[in-house]
């Protein structure tokens, strides 16, 4: 996926829409969905075909349309208004930009973006995505297929602190965690505890502690929650970029300063967020 042609004006388009999906986000909620969202346009991506990946087809009627894509029209609406406010930036990063500061905000680690990405009007076929219902293997599969590795697929598992399942979505309800709008490390806290009443643990969750390579890393995020937030961190870059080939080194650079300066601001703000999200959850709990 060859890289779209990155100025200093979508530089600047790109840090005012993150402004705009921070308010967004505070406003509404959402974080958790927006995670989702970035994640179901990435995690389609196939390394040895090249297809798939995160270009902004997931908002292709056809896609959208996928069984595990149910109830994300209510992030793509939200990312909407984003775009008409900033009409030069792609749905590919918009939605990407959506994840890396739904995390952020919610107290998680600060994400590396390197804007760039194109747009695709293709969609993949439909399974590519995890199934909650399988186990390790299914997990490997999947994640192998886009490149990824075992620590890639605990960390980027450790993103369910956030939000909870819906019944009407995935036939699932209830939240993984006690504060399902603060990013730490308590899903992996409540993986090692067992079954607690009114948290959910779906096949996919269970089979982290049970799998004895996957359960290495659960064990040290436990201990070690600044180990998480760095492998997390590493693991949703490289998950947000398959397929992508950024562009020049110097842009990136750049890209990245003015994202580590942006992110002072945002390092002051994030608790009174964390506790204004966490108000918010149980009034806008469908989002």
């Amino acid at each position: 996926m060859a890289g779209k042609v990155v100025d200093a004006e979508y530089s600047k388009e790109i840090e005012k829409a993150r402004r705009d999906l921070r308010a967004l986000i505070a406003s509404k909620s959402c974080a958790p969905i927006m995670l989702r969202l970035a994640w179901h346009d990435a995690g389609t991506y196939d390394a040895k075909t090249k297809t798939g990946g995160p270009d902004g087809s997931i908002r292709n009627e056809k896609e959208l349309a996928h069984a595990a894509n149910n109830g994300l029209k209510i992030a793509i609406d939200f990312c909407e208004g984003i775009k008409t406010k900033h009409p030069k930036i792609t749905y590919a990063d918009l939605y990407q930009l959506a994840g890396v500061v739904a995390v952020e905000v919610t107290g998680g680690p600060t994400i590396d973006f390197v804007p760039g990405r194109k747009d695709s009007p293709e969609s993949p076929e439909e399974g590519r995505l995890p199934d909650a219902k399988q186990g390790a293997s299914h997990l490997r599969d999947v994640f192998y297929r886009m490149g990824l590795s075992d620590k890639d697929i605990v960390a980027l598992s450790g993103g369910h602190t956030l939000g909870r399942a819906h019944r009407d979505r995935s036939g699932f309800d209830g939240p993984w965690t006690k504060e399902p709008l603060k990013f730490d490390n308590s899903y992996f806290q409540e993986l090692l505890k067992g079954d607690s009443e009114g948290l959910l643990k779906l096949r996919t969750d269970r089979v982290l502690v049970e799998d004895p390579e996957f359960r290495k890393y659960v064990v040290l995020y436990v201990e070690d929650e600044d180990a998480f937030f760095s492998d997390y961190a590493e693991s949703h870059k490289k998950l947000s970029e398959l397929g992508f080939t950024p562009p020049s080194s110097s842009l990136k650079a750049i890209t990245k300063n003015r994202t580590l300066l942006a992110q002072t601001a945002v390092g002051v703000a994030v608790a009174a967020t964390v506790i204004i999200l966490s108000y918010f959850y149980e009034i806008n709990r469908r989002v």
